[in-house]
């Protein structure tokens, strides 16, 4: 692994500036463009390794603030160490701005988030890959299906929910997906239970997308996030090599 440089930038969108993240090597060249979608509890140091560590592997990543109307990140006070469990309110903190990301806002976003991938001059290539946590794997899917000509390779960890009685529920948009999916999800999870596995791979397989689904069994909803209780190593390092696989196989 190569080392990694990390800037703050502002990415302007339709509806104002949302802040972000960037890794990337420091070699001096153009690598292949990575989209991190946060899960619920946001932009914070965590995800900022969690990006660094892509980036060594020859990628530039972007991680935004997907609550940036809601203000700059850290959005919300959290702990240095997550616990739902002892801290409640947090959920109650971030469920209403999980549920305003409308697909109808994440098409701007995420139409932003791209344009400014494909300017970058530490970007190369025309398609990214997308990765994406908790509530990000379930943003992840629509952004593949909105953008289905410059997203090359699609990852989920632990997400949900990923089918849905709604209109807008991921599994019905999978139809324009032109990208190499894969879908980890947590062996302890009531965001996706065996049923919803089922019908989410049913989906895919109907639709004709390359994908694969597994399961890590004994691994909670959260199981990438390392300043969590749901934190796995274990679970965690199969993520790295999966989904670094994933982004070798389509965008190298």
């Amino acid at each position: 692994m190569t080392t990694t440089h990390g800037i703050s930038v502002d990415v302007q969108t339709p509806d104002g500036v949302a802040d972000a993240y960037v890794a990337y090597p420091d070699d001096g060249a153009a690598h292949p463009g990575v989209l991190v979608i946060q899960d619920g509890f946001g932009l914070r140091p965590s995800l900022r390794s969690l990006a660094d560590r892509i980036a060594a592997h020859g990628y530039t990543v972007l991680l935004p603030n997907a609550y940036y109307r809601h203000g700059r990140a850290p959005v919300i006070e959290l702990p240095d160490f997550i616990d739902p469990e002892e801290r409640p309110e947090i959920f109650g903190q971030v469920f209403p701005m999980i549920r305003a990301l409308t697909p109808e806002l994440l098409r701007s976003d995420a139409g932003a988030y791209l344009e400014w991938l494909a300017a970058s001059p530490l970007v190369s290539g025309e398609k990214v890959g997308v990765t994406g946590y908790c509530m990000g794997a379930r943003l992840a899917v629509l952004v593949a299906a909105i953008f289905p000509e410059q997203v090359a390779a699609v990852a989920g960890f632990h997400g949900g929910p990923l089918v849905t009685d709604t209109p807008d529920s991921p599994h019905l948009a999978v139809g324009e997906i032109t990208a190499e999916l894969y879908f980890a999800h947590a062996g302890e999870d009531h965001h996706m239970t065996p049923e919803h596995i089922d019908q989410f791979d049913k989906a895919l397989a109907a639709a004709g997308v390359r994908h694969r689904t597994e399961v890590y069994e004994g691994a909670q909803h959260g199981y990438t996030q390392a300043d969590t209780s749901a934190y796995d190593p274990a679970a965690a390092e199969r993520h790295y090599r999966e989904l670094l696989a994933l982004f070798d196989r389509n965008l190298h």
